[in-house]
């Protein structure tokens, strides 16, 4: 609830930031930003700038990309599901170059060795080529080679409604082979399949939610009326990405602004191995990208996250398809920083589907203009990732040093004060970080760090301590012994003075 009072109390930032929805800001005015404990927007230097903008012409394709869908990154190689052209094109990235190595229309080995509208692809380690090949119905697995291996079909199960199309659409694949599946019209979670093609269930539903006033009018209306009226049954993912470790990011854009609004909706999840959501939101405001969407530039409503992607310093970033914007979060679910737009210009989009990266750079794939772009660090965005991974990596010295650079670079930022905060932290300056947490209203780590500090005081200070309790204890003792024997002195010359 304070979160959004506080919202409520920024309109000011609300009116900037319909403003800069508008494809005519300018890169260099309010291209990239943050919000504030109060929810005000701050505008910082650039975490990206665009290294290039390739379409069928800069990469010397025969053809225009035709609603390209799907996007994959392998160490240098960079793919593109080329969905309405029925291809794949496979490319090597090379410093600031990109080259295309192949397209692929076709593969050895199957009876129907083409693609139907090709909508996602992954690499393994091992070797194996995975696609989702969506209107052929099924799940390929080829060699790098483009030798047919097998290919993952529609479940038989029960558990798996037989009178729908298998239409998958986005994968994912983990280092024991097994395939997880992002299906058009499955609303029970990812499809999961082991490495022999055996479906073995549903993976992290989305909670059910529902209306208490439907509910109740759905348990006494009729059968006919109860056949009309709308199901109780979880949301579709649009997308998932597997990190370093294992872990499923996925991401819907099937939320409500009312959940928005009240801190229910869950757009992006990191699922477990039991498909349990673990993602942790110790930020200010929720996960949820824009947190004011009124109305500006032709869009309206509230961040829809299509796609998403995670680096191996837990930093993970979501697309939006609404205004074509990338949000960055950390670990805390605290947000890092927030840039693009809609419109014509480098670094803005027309209708972003993917998003992906390599290395620090990230890559975004735009189906309406047909194409990719990459963008590559700053000079502020490196040193916001040399923190955070200096951090991870328990050198909290130099992380500290590295923040502080960043708040040179840019004082409005809050995560700089609290990163100095928590390397001061671990590095149990207990006293100075509890005034950066308290600067930037970080009540959680400001809690922590008291905690220790009085720890730490006490401690330092236990010899003090005991002697003033025991001069609590022994002074009442002596003054009380004082006055007893003051009373019997005085009493003994009474009875003195009357002989």
């Amino acid at each position: 609830m304070k979160k959004w009072i506080k919202k409520a109390g920024a309109l000011f930032a609300c009116a900037v930031m319909i403003i800069s929805s508008s494809a005519t800001v300018s890169a260099e005015v309010g291209y990239t930003y943050n919000y504030d404990w109060w929810g005000d927007v701050q505008y910082s230097p650039d975490a990206y700038e665009v290294e290039g903008v390739y379409t069928a012409v800069e990469l010397g394709l025969d053809k225009a990309l035709n609603n390209p869908n799907g996007l994959f990154v392998k160490d240098d190689m960079v793919y593109i599901c080329d969905t309405g052209n029925n291809r794949i094109i496979e490319m090597k990235r090379t410093g600031t170059d990109i080259e295309v190595v192949r397209v692929i229309e076709e593969f050895k080995g199957a009876e129907v060795n083409t693609f139907a509208a090709p909508k996602d692809i992954a690499i393994t380690d091992d070797g194996y080529m995975f696609i989702a090949d969506q209107d052929n119905g099924r799940i390929l697995k080829l060699t790098m080679d483009l030798e047919y291996v097998m290919e993952f079909v529609k479940p038989t199960d029960a558990n798996f409604d037989q009178s729908l199309s298998f239409l998958p659409k986005k994968i994912a694949v983990d280092t024991a082979g097994r395939v997880y599946c992002v299906a058009t019209n499955v609303n029970k979670g990812l499809i999961k399949y082991e490495s022999d093609g055996v479906f073995s269930g549903f993976v992290g539903a989305t909670p059910v939610t529902y209306d208490w006033k439907q509910y109740i009018w759905k348990r006494i209306a009729t059968k006919e009326q109860r056949a009309q009226m709308e199901s109780f049954v979880p949301t579709e993912y649009d997308n998932l990405f597997m990190d370093h470790e294992g872990f499923i990011y996925v991401c819907t854009t099937n939320v409500s602004e009312a959940d928005l609004n009240d801190d229910k909706a869950k757009p992006i999840r990191r699922l477990n191995l039991m498909g349990a959501d673990i993602l942790i939101s110790n930020g200010e405001w929720p996960v949820i990208g824009d947190i004011y969407w009124g109305e500006g530039g032709g869009y309206e409503g509230p961040s829809l996250m299509i796609d998403i992607t995670a680096f191996d310093n837990d930093i993970y970033v979501g697309l939006d398809k609404v205004r074509g914007r990338l949000f960055a979060y950390d670990d805390q679910g605290r947000l890092v920083f927030g840039f693009g737009g809609n419109g014509n210009m480098d670094g803005y989009f027309k209708s972003p589907v993917a998003i992906e990266h390599q290395g620090r750079d990230l890559m975004v794939l735009d189906a309406l203009d047909r194409s990719l772009t990459i963008f590559t660090p700053t000079e502020f965005g490196s040193l916001v990732f040399d923190a955070v991974e200096q951090f991870q990596d328990g050198d909290y010295e130099a992380s500290g040093a590295s923040w502080e650079k960043v708040m040179a670079m840019n004082g409005n930022y809050d995560l700089a004060y609290i990163g100095i905060g928590r390397a001061l932290l671990r590095q149990e300056e207990y006293h100075e970080a509890m005034e950066y947490f308290k600067l930037k209203w970080d009540e959680e780590n400001y809690s922590k760090a008291f905690k220790q500090y009085r720890k730490e005081w006490v401690e330092e200070n236990i010899g003090i301590i005991f002697a003033l309790i025991a001069l609590l204890l022994v002074v009442p003792l002596a003054v009380g012994k004082l006055k007893a024997l003051k009373h019997e002195i005085d009493t003994a010359d009474i009875f003195r003075d009357r002989k």
